[in-house]
């Protein structure tokens, strides 16, 4: 990820493409490929010689200060699937690749996940 005055250049020679692909150019992409653009806009920012806090309002703070919060709910979308998330299977400490086998209780419309091995 650039940063400073490389950063500001490499943003101008990328100025006619999508904030996404400045972003992309300047190396502002996570692992799996998604675009880091609150890190891009800090950097950018930065690079520009204008100081940030640092994002927190103490205790008295409001929630948007916290950023993303885990709230143990979420909701079957459009296309059928229901999604757990990163934040859970962190919690639970799952990691990539493991395997549950999915067992319906269709009078209490609960759904469990079972590990396999």
């Amino acid at each position: 990820m650039l940063e400073g005055k490389e950063l500001l250049e490499k943003a101008k020679l990328l100025s006619k493409k999508s904030e996404d692909e400045i972003a992309k150019g300047c190396g502002y992409v996570g692992p799996s490929g998604r675009v880091l653009r609150k890190s891009f806009y800090r950097a950018l920012i930065e690079a520009k010689g204008y100081k940030r806090g640092n994002g927190r309002q103490g205790k008295t703070g409001n929630r948007a200060s916290r950023g993303r919060q885990a709230e143990f709910k979420t909701k079957v979308h459009g296309n059928g699937n229901l999604l757990i998330g990163h934040t859970y299977t962190k919690k639970l400490g799952l990691e990539p690749g493991k395997e549950f086998k999915i067992d319906l209780k269709k009078e209490s419309k609960t759904i469990y996940l079972i590990p396999l091995n």
